[in-house]
């Protein structure tokens, strides 16, 4: 199944959610914003959430630094 990630179309498997696809590409959950079909979603919820068909994501980081 494919999706959108940051505006690009991307495979995943089906089944996965989005706290799953966060940790799959390396990420902590606590240090993303995320946002569904644009919509924000909590960090209490990326577990809860299955990815479908066409869905949009948009994942930003948080960078440190000074």
């Amino acid at each position: 199944m494919d999706i959108q990630l940051n505006g690009k179309r991307m495979p995943v498997a089906a089944g996965i959610t989005i706290g799953d696809l966060i940790r799959e590409k390396g990420l902590a959950p606590t240090t993303v914003v995320v946002e569904h079909n644009m919509t924000i979603i909590t960090a209490a919820d990326l577990d809860q959430i299955t990815l479908k068909e066409d869905d949009a994501l948009e994942i930003l980081r948080f960078v440190g630094g000074g």
